[in-house]
């Protein structure tokens, strides 16, 4: 039997001294096991020891970095999509994209989005979550570290890193952690999946480098026992809790999504955060924004980005309909295969990243500290008041321009954390004092003077005119 605590000891003494080499310290453990047996104890223990392991098969503490922002996927990486269409190839036979498999997984995935798109629950067989993946893996994949660049570029991402990804489906939240993080960082990765859908992650989890360190648990979030999982001290996640707790695509599913985030946060670390993330249609996007709502109201968790609260102690009550938008992914081979052998051109690609979320935090840290000032700023939730007038305000930009029309003026969300009314800045002449309008990224506060607003009976909403008149500052 090995002397697993003999190699524990050992490396815990070393790691003070100089790398860990499974051909050195094998000599000194009761038994002298061969160098590859304390090589995999020492990849078991790995994270409970706070150790990484190197090109060279040593060793040595998990260096502590902040991960810096930069995350801009053109495409789902092949060595993700060629593991995927193997396991298709086994489900499902070589010619699985033609013939009776094509067609039933054509039919899945029609499925999928007509169920979906009427709000209806979803089995996931395994059939289903072979559909989910191919239509999904590639955008989910690069939705996750968008998401966390928002946390990164103010220096908050940082490793080693404990991760709970509930509802972690087939893969493409886990596998865009795994790509965000540098090799040589230590990432304990515990993916919470109850369906099918967890023999395709499995799978492709199996891709992930040595330092990724996956734990998947085959029950539901309602089941698990977090608080156990925590103050487990074999778990790697005691002494603190979790770092990072993702909600990818799932929260739209549960019955009770706003416990399920209060029992997130009561096992997140102290400097921590939960991102929840959903498509962008106005169902799930919207109910998002509710989730949002309710859980700031009964936690008092601050919402770190995008729908930042400019007003102290004031809350929206809009619709709330508001998503990011990102450059296109390549088509990847698994997805054309499936399309090209159909006859409904276009139908099971999804090279579109589009994406609503919310990023709660226990501290209080938002993605810009700025507030509006009473003295200077009119608040949305009194634009009843102001219709007609000009007036100045802060506010964050919450959509790309919603018009498709090239000889429309281009037309923007906003909100300042105040709204029980819808607002959309409306730019109807371009200078180069309002330009910031139209390039500003989403999420981005900005700052209005000499705005006019209107009340729009047709769509039952405020407008702020942008015109030669206005001038629209980047705040941050």
């Amino acid at each position: 039997m090995t002397d697993r605590e003999g190699i524990r000891a050992n490396a815990k003494y070393l790691r003070e001294v100089r790398p860990i080499d499974p051909d050195e310290i094998y000599e000194y453990v009761d038994g002298s096991p061969h160098p590859a047996v304390v090589r995999q104890v020492l990849r078991e223990e790995a994270v409970d020891l706070g150790l990484v392991e190197r090109d060279d098969g040593t060793f040595v503490p998990a260096p502590e970095c902040v991960v810096e922002p930069g995350w801009a996927p053109t495409a789902f990486p092949e060595r993700y999509a060629h593991a995927f269409e193997e396991f298709l190839v086994e489900r499902e036979g070589i010619d699985w994209h033609r013939g009776e498999s094509g067609d039933r997984l054509r039919e899945t995935i029609r499925r999928l989005k007509e169920r979906y798109y009427r709000r209806q629950s979803v089995a996931y067989d395994d059939r289903v979550a072979l559909g989910y993946g191919l239509y999904h893996l590639p955008d989910y994949y690069a939705t996750v570290g968008y998401v966390l660049d928002t946390l990164a570029e103010r220096g908050l991402v940082k490793t080693p890193l404990r991760v709970l990804d509930v509802g972690a489906g087939t893969g493409g939240p886990a596998l865009g952690l795994h790509d965000f993080f540098p090799r040589e960082a230590l990432v304990d990765y515990h993916a919470v999946e109850p369906s099918a859908a967890a023999d395709v992650l499995e799978r492709l989890l199996g891709e992930t480098g040595r330092n990724f360190h996956p734990t998947i648990h085959r029950t539901t979030i309602e089941a698990l026992d977090l608080p156990g999982l925590v103050d487990d001290p074999g778990s790697g996640v005691s002494g603190g809790g979790f770092d990072l707790v993702v909600f990818s695509n799932v929260l739209s599913e549960l019955d009770d999504p706003v416990a399920a985030v209060e029992r997130s946060l009561d096992v997140l670390a102290p400097d921590g955060a939960v991102v929840a993330l959903e498509p962008a249609d106005l169902n799930t996007a919207t109910a998002l924004r509710t989730v949002e709502r309710e859980v700031v109201s009964r936690t008092g968790a601050t919402v770190y980005a995008p729908t930042l609260r400019l007003w102290p102690d004031a809350e929206p009550s809009d619709r709330g309909w508001s998503f990011d938008v990102r450059a296109d992914l390549a088509v990847p081979s698994f997805q054309s295969r499936l399309d090209e052998a159909g006859d409904d051109p276009g139908a099971f690609t999804n090279p579109t990243v589009q994406f609503a979320y919310a990023v709660f935090r226990p501290d209080g840290t938002r993605r810009l500290a700025v507030r509006a000032d009473p003295a200077r700023h009119a608040k949305l939730a009194d634009a009843d008041r102001h219709v007609t007038r000009r007036v100045d305000l802060l506010a964050v930009k919450l959509s790309h321009d919603l018009t498709d029309d090239d000889d429309t003026n281009p037309v923007f969300k906003i909100g300042d954390g105040s709204e029980s009314t819808g607002v959309f800045a409306v730019l109807t002449r371009e200078t180069s004092l309002n330009e910031v309008l139209a390039g500003a990224p989403y999420g981005s506060v900005l700052s209005f003077e000499q705005a006019l607003v209107l009340w729009n009976d047709d769509e039952g909403a405020y407008n702020l005119v942008v015109d030669d008149t206005t001038v629209v500052d980047f705040v941050g």
